[in-house]
């Protein structure tokens, strides 16, 4: 193996026995605003309003999860749900209706997803910092393969917002 690879394999091993909490702590619920800056290969091309609501539903175990892009040109609301998958291993399903579901992961304060679509990878995360909430996005393509098998990903675009509750 690699040294790389054993350097992973190693602090994944002593991240392995932290504590995941089971329950989305309430302190992310409310509505948060922020403005979303948008980056094209390290070089800033926009930013948009965003407003992101989170709050429980009448049904057990299930929040809102609406982002709505608060922009002149091109608004966009994604009215989703973050469901309890696995309360003892913090997995969170994100359902985007039509059958998308993404396996959300909460580690401490931080969730995250990984995806790929059409050969794109993304990484989402939402970080709750004191009073403030990070939502970041990367996505990329696989670059060529190296000759030991591990595969590196390009960050081509990056979106990130800075959300405080409203």
């Amino acid at each position: 193996m690699t040294r790389l690879l054993l350097i992973v394999l190693f602090l994944f091993a002593l991240g392995w026995h932290e504590p995941v909490l089971a329950q989305l702590p309430v302190q992310w619920h409310g509505t948060w605003s922020g403005m979303m800056q948008i980056y094209r290969q390290k070089n800033f091309v926009d930013s948009v309003a965003v407003r992101l609501t989170i709050a429980p539903t009448s049904k057990p175990g299930v929040l809102t999860w609406k982002t709505e892009y608060l922009s002149a040109k091109l608004p966009m609301v994604k009215d989703y749900t973050l469901k309890i998958k696995d309360p003892e291993k913090g997995i969170y399903l994100t359902d985007e209706g039509e059958g998308t579901q993404l396996v959300n992961y909460l580690v401490g304060n931080k969730l995250y997803n990984v995806f790929s679509v059409e050969g794109i990878l993304l990484t989402a995360s939402y970080e709750l910092r004191n009073d403030e909430l990070i939502f970041e996005v990367t996505s990329g393509k696989q670059l060529p393969d190296a000759p030991n098998s591990v595969s590196s990903y390009a960050i081509d675009n990056l979106q990130r917002v800075v959300l405080r509750r409203m």
